[in-house]
């Protein structure tokens, strides 16, 4: 495959993904028991560590804004993108509006660490996003 082939499959497979609604969120049933488990904890270990006084900090770089965010749940979806495992998280602002972030969890010798937060959806707006390898 060229590379102008191998693009338009990502973007193709990036909209499938990224087009998925709240209610039938991407998940991999494969990714499961341990490694599941471990995926989540990781998750709220990120979450949990930066928050304080019951506030989840997170810098927006696409809006350039420092959102102070409550967490409302976490999804049970988990998917894999390249060497990461990915997992979302809804949050509410303090003017009730909701934020999906997606996690991106990385394994090493069994360990989980959740290494980054990426905002997939605002003010009831999708955003595009891709890993490569």
């Amino acid at each position: 495959m060229n590379r102008k082939a191998i693009n338009t499959v990502i973007a193709m497979m990036s909209m499938i993904f990224f087009t998925m609604g709240t209610a039938s969120a991407a998940n991999d049933p494969s990714i499961s028991g341990d490694t599941r488990s471990k995926v989540n904890s990781a998750m709220s270990e990120l979450i949990n560590r930066n928050t304080v006084k019951g506030v989840y900090s997170h810098f927006d770089p696409v809006k350039g804004v420092l959102h102070d965010l409550e967490l409302v749940k976490l999804h049970d979806g988990i998917v894999k993108k390249g060497n990461y495992y990915v997992s979302c998280a809804d949050f509410r602002t303090s003017k009730g509006k909701l934020v999906d972030i997606d996690f991106l969890v990385l394994e090493n010798d069994g360990n989980f660490v959740a290494t980054q937060a990426v905002v997939h959806k605002a003010d009831n707006k999708k955003r595009k996003y891709h890993l490569e390898n």
